[in-house]
């Protein structure tokens, strides 16, 4: 909580979080000024945005 608090107050508008415990799971937070950051719901197997840019992750594929 400490580093989301830090990450916020710095402004920075995307924060995601890898879990590489099984299954490998993404967090993907985005700054919802005034509350800190939205968290958008756990993701695991495949990851894709747009934002902050595009981008596909396996993330399956992140634990071997």
């Amino acid at each position: 909580m400490i580093k989301r608090g830090e990450c916020a107050h710095a402004a920075i508008r995307h924060y995601w979080i890898v879990d590489l415990d099984e299954p490998v799971s993404l967090l993907a937070c985005r700054l919802a000024e005034p509350f800190g950051y939205q968290d958008l719901g756990d993701v695991t197997g495949e990851f894709v945005t747009e934002e902050p840019f595009p981008v596909r992750l396996r993330l399956d594929e992140l634990a071997e």
